[in-house]
C-alpha cells in the first residue's frame, strides 16, 4: 500500500521571489490554471499593458473576447490594490477583475461581495497557495473566496430597489409636507420619512393622526397604540371612540373603515383611496396629495371633539 503523505504549503515568496517578474510571467504563461475556479475560461493574457498612467498585472481575453483584469499580489490584500483594481477595470472597459492573494482581508472579501451586488461588471477574489507533497516540485492552489453569482445580483438588484423606494417616498413626504401647510398645520413639523407613513400626535396618549401611502393609493388613519403592555388600554380607548361613530361618520363623509385589529396591539380607523400612490407619474402627485391633505382636514376635524372626550 502506497503511504498518504502530507500537503506542505511553502512560503510564495520561496516559489515566485518576485511578484511581476516571477508570479505574474508565471500565470501569463498558465493563464489556464485559473479556469478552475472562474466561472469563466481565459485563453490569453499579456503582462505590463497600459491603463493611463498606471499599467496593468495581467489583461487577459475570455472565450467570448470580453476583457479580464488580473492585479496579483504575493502578501495580504490591501486598499492599494483594491483601488488599482477599480482603476484599471473603468480604464480598459473590462467586464471582469480578478485578484489573487494568499491573504484576503475580511473587509476586502466585503467589499468585493458588495461590487458583485452593485457593479455591472464581475469581481473574482482568489486566494493562492504553493503547496508540494513529499519531494515534489511545487503547485499552485488557487481557491475561489469571491465571485459573481446570480444570488448576489438578486440581492444587489433588492437593495437598490430598496433604496430607490426610500428616495421616492423621501421625496413624496417633502411634497405632501409642503402642500398640506396651505390647509393644516398638523403635520408641518415633521421630517420627511423614507417609510410608508408619517405621523402626529392627537392630544391624546398613543393616538396618533398618521398619512400612509402605497405604491398606487394613499390614507389617513387615527391610529391607537400605546405601547408594550397597553392592549387593553388601546381597546378601551376605540370602543370609547366607537360611542362617537355616528358622529364622526356623519362630519367625516362615507368611507370611514373602524378596526379593531384582533390579534393585533394596535387598533385604528382609517379612510383609504386608490387613485394613485408613490409609484403614480409625478406630476400627478400634486392632485393625489391634495386630496389626500383635504382628507386629513376632515378627518382631523371629525375626530377632535371624540379623541378630546376620552378620559382613559
Amino acid at each position: 500500500m502506497n503511504p498518504i503523505q502530507k500537503i506542505e504549503r511553502l512560503p510564495l515568496r520561496k516559489v515566485w521571489p518576485h511578484e511581476a517578474y516571477d508570479f505574474t510571467k508565471w500565470l501569463q504563461e498558465n493563464p489556464d490554471v485559473l479556469n478552475e475556479v472562474l466561472d469563466i475560461d481565459l485563453d490569453s493574457a499579456e503582462r505590463e499593458q497600459a491603463a493611463g498612467a498606471f499599467s496593468v498585472d495581467l489583461v487577459a481575453k475570455d472565450t467570448d473576447n470580453n476583457t479580464v483584469i488580473i492585479e496579483n499580489q504575493l502578501e495580504r490584500t490591501n486598499h492599494d490594490h483594491l483601488g488599482k483594481l477599480l482603476t484599471y477595470l473603468a480604464a480598459m472597459d473590462a467586464k471582469t477583475a480578478i485578484w489573487i492573494s494568499p491573504d484576503p482581508r475580511p473587509e476586502h472579501i466585503r467589499a468585493i461581495s458588495w461590487l458583485n451586488e452593485s457593479a455591472s461588471a464581475d469581481f473574482y477574489l482568489i486566494k493562492v497557495e504553493a503547496i508540494r507533497i513529499g519531494d515534489s516540485p511545487a503547485a499552485p492552489l488557487f481557491t475561489r473566496i469571491v465571485g459573481p453569482s446570480e444570488e448576489l445580483r438578486k440581492v444587489g438588484e433588492k437593495k437598490k430597489d430598496l433604496a430607490e423606494t426610500a428616495d421616492t417616498l423621501h421625496r413624496w413626504w417633502t411634497s405632501l409636507i409642503q402642500r398640506s401647510t396651505k390647509v393644516t398645520n398638523l403635520h408641518a413639523h415633521i421630517t420627511p420619512s423614507t417609510v410608508s407613513w408619517i405621523g402626529t400626535r392627537s392630544g391624546l396618549p398613543g393616538v396618533s393622526y398618521l398619512y400612509t401611502v402605497t405604491q398606487s393609493g394613499t390614507g389617513v388613519e387615527v391610529y391607537i397604540d400605546r405601547g408594550k403592555g397597553g392592549d387593553d388600554e388601546n381597546l378601551a380607548i376605540f370602543e370609547e371612540l366607537r360611542k362617537s361613530q355616528a358622529a364622526i361618520d356623519g362630519a367625516f363623509g362615507p368611507g370611514l373603515d373602524w378596526q379593531q385589529l384582533d390579534g393585533k396591539r394596535a387598533c385604528r380607523i382609517r379612510c383609504r383611496r386608490e387613485n394613485g400612490g408613490y409609484r403614480s407619474p409625478e406630476e400627478n402627485w400634486p392632485t393625489i396629495q391634495d386630496e389626500c391633505i383635504a382628507d386629513m382636514a376632515r378627518f382631523e376635524a371629525a375626530f377632535r371633539g371624540a379623541i378630546k372626550g376620552v378620559k382613559i
